[in-house]
């Protein structure tokens, strides 16, 4: 299937590692041209020759706006924006989260999209195929028992998302939110580890009790939400704007 991304100029936040290098190797693979940043520079060096690399903290402003002026000169230009970056957050009570904990999740998992958008917005809008893609979570969609730091920042994504759609629509800039479940990768045994520490149970416990939510009882792949927003950025995808698009197994609840 021939999706129209060869040549596409995009922009992936986080992508040394994990979910984000995955979205990174999809595009290059459809012949993209593609700039990434990190906060892990060694990283950042095993990245394919050809790809634009900046050592970013997108929670910071200055070093946003720097990344930003990088991306846009070695790319030429900006097509898709995806606005991967984001971190677990504590995993514990609200009486137990420390103040700063709570603030640098939502910094990094919610407020660094905006710090990005309102940056590539105006070159986006140059352009008859612009998109932007954020990462958010199926704890966007429930709440989250001992993770409301990321679960709040979550929905706030969801709800950015929709709002930016409203908003740029005019300019034929579609935006679009993934909402990834379960991805197979040691992000997510960290988490379930956390949780199961905090529980007081262990870590095949909390994986079965996780997948008990889930009813493809599996997990997700890295490479599958590539492929979703592969499609999201694509000229077959022009008229999907502000969707919350699953990619989780149906998870029904998380606890």
């Amino acid at each position: 299937m021939d999706l129209g991304i060869n040549g596409l100029r995009v922009l992936v936040t986080a992508g040394a590692n994990g979910i984000g290098r995955a979205i990174v190797d999809a595009f290059l693979e459809e012949g993209a041209r593609v700039f990434t940043c990190d906060v892990d520079g060694a990283s950042l060096e095993s990245l394919p020759p050809g790809v634009g690399r900046s050592l970013t903290d997108v929670g910071e402003r200055d070093q946003v706006a720097a990344m930003m002026e990088a991306a846009v000169a070695d790319l030429g230009g900006l097509d898709v924006l995806v606005n991967n970056a984001g971190i677990a957050g504590p995993t514990g009570r609200i009486e137990d989260i420390a103040p700063e904990e709570w603030d640098r999740c939502l910094t990094v998992c919610l407020t660094s999209q905006f710090n990005c958008a309102r940056l590539a917005v105006p070159y986006l809008r140059a352009n008859d195929n612009a998109s932007i893609v954020n990462l958010s979570s199926a704890a966007g969609k429930f709440g989250f028992a001992l993770r409301s730091p990321y679960a709040a920042a979550k929905w706030g994504v969801i709800g950015f998302t929709k709002s930016l759609a409203i908003e740029l629509g005019e300019a034929g800039i579609r935006v679009n939110a993934i909402l990834p479940g379960l991805v197979a990768g040691d992000r997510q045994r960290r988490v379930l580890e956390a949780k199961a520490q905090q529980q007081g149970t262990s870590f095949a416990d909390m994986e079965a009790r996780a997948f008990s939510f889930v009813s493809m009882k599996e997990y997700v792949t890295a490479r599958q939400l590539a492929d979703q927003i592969l499609f999201l950025s694509s000229h077959r995808g022009r008229t999907i704007s502000g969707q919350a698009i699953s990619i989780d197994g149906d998870t029904r609840m998380l606890s």
